[in-house]
């Protein structure tokens, strides 16, 4: 219980720490632009905008992929990595779409879960070293994981969801 209260706190350290830097870089270089909300939830249907949604947040965690999706492989790839036990974020689709892309970009290599109306995905390695998922998704609940090759190592990221 302690670990993880400390883990918390790092986590929320760190967070502070990436806030103010990315308010830095957005204020000077962007300031036209609304930086993405922190660890938010993300609601999407046909006529919806902002086109790409975008999120920000810390991913890691110890808890093992193959615990979170209950299974080690998914025709989307491998569940590696170590993430936290709640999801990062909630995405709830109003309707169907026949493509979504939903991309994560990190300055290291990072994981992803997703699960859903159909089951759960996988994924590493989509573009680079950044995880990402495209395809045709169902209505309905998300729940989305972000997680790092290293136990308890948390990096910053960008989850960017683009419709057609």
């Amino acid at each position: 219980m302690l670990t993880k209260e400390i883990n918390r706190g790092i986590r929320l350290s760190l967070m502070m720490a990436v806030l103010a830097i990315a308010s830095a870089m957005n204020t000077t270089s962007h300031a036209e632009e609304t930086a993405p909300t922190i660890f938010g939830d993300i609601i999407i249907g046909q006529n919806s905008s902002p086109n790409p949604q975008s999120v920000r947040g810390i991913n890691g965690g110890s808890i093992p992929a193959r615990e979170i999706a209950g299974k080690s492989e998914t025709p989307t790839g491998a569940c590696t990595g170590y993430f936290d036990e709640e999801p990062d974020h909630t995405v709830e689709l109003t309707s169907k779409f026949e493509y979504l892309r939903l991309q994560i970009q990190s300055p290291e290599d990072t994981t992803l879960i997703v699960t859903g109306p159909g089951g759960v995905w996988c994924n590493d390695d989509f573009d680079g070293k950044n995880p990402g998922m495209i395809g045709e998704w169902l209505p309905g609940t998300y729940y989305i994981w972000i997680g790092s090759y290293k136990k308890d190592k948390y990096l910053p990221y960008t989850l960017t969801i683009y419709k057609s």
